[in-house]
């Protein structure tokens, strides 16, 4: 693999940053090793989903394990200009090359300047997205990188939004469903759950982002609402 990745702008998370998603890993690994390929969502854009997956990514690489973060947000993705990314090759193709059949697994997939990272980028945004992830050539491109590494993330549209990210969820072992705290409303996150269990993939959890960790009260008031 010779393609690389770099990102230019990558901040050292806070303690409690970083203990979060160390936690968040800890807690995927513990559903199962035959949970290798997991979904992420969200029920509406902005509500840190792409954040969540990246940290995510980067904390099982720092633990030792071979990870591919896919960004599959073929309608809005934010890596390229969040993280600064930049890469080595000028001809580094992305997703949608792949699944349009302009490119190869091998010419998409990079590795980066963090250890154990390794990254598939969305390529030129799709005007036809949904169909492009329906294309068989998403299910096997799930099937080699999960033979591949030891863990793989999808970064996916939010479900509330568009569909794409239930196309994409019965190749995966798993979901996880981003909310954000004091925005995202009952009904719907239970509609995006709904969603989900109707492709029969597996939901193994949500992650509540953007927590108000200063007021402890608050905190343990609104997990315990959630237990």
């Amino acid at each position: 693999m010779a393609n690389q990745i770099i990102f230019n702008k990558i901040k050292e998370p806070e303690y409690a940053r970083r203990e979060a998603f160390n936690s968040l890993r800890t807690n995927l690994q513990f559903c199962g090793a035959d949970i290798k390929t997991v979904l992420f969502t969200s029920c509406g854009p902005d509500e840190g989903k792409s954040t969540v997956t990246f940290e995510l990514a980067r904390s099982a690489a720092e633990s030792g394990k071979n990870v591919v973060l896919v960004d599959a947000d073929l309608r809005k993705s934010v890596m390229l200009s969040r993280y600064k990314a930049q890469a080595t090759h000028k001809r580094v193709g992305g997703l949608s090359h792949y699944l349009s059949g302009q490119a190869t697994i091998d010419d998409i997939l990079c590795n980066t300047n963090i250890s154990h990272f390794n990254v598939i980028l969305t390529g030129p945004l799709s005007p036809n997205p949904t169909e492009l992830l329906g294309n068989v050539l998403f299910e096997k491109l799930i099937w080699t990188l999960r033979e591949k590494f030891d863990m793989v993330i999808i970064d996916a549209p939010p479900l509330g939004a568009v569909i794409d990210a239930a196309v994409i969820a019965p190749h995966c072992d798993g979901a996880v469903i981003v909310i954000e705290s004091d925005s995202t409303s009952h009904r719907a996150a239970v509609n995006v759950k709904q969603q989900l269990e109707r492709t029969g993939c597996k939901i193994l959890g949500a992650v509540l982002n953007k927590v108000r960790i200063e007021s402890s009260g608050y905190y343990y008031k609104y997990y315990g609402k959630y237990k």
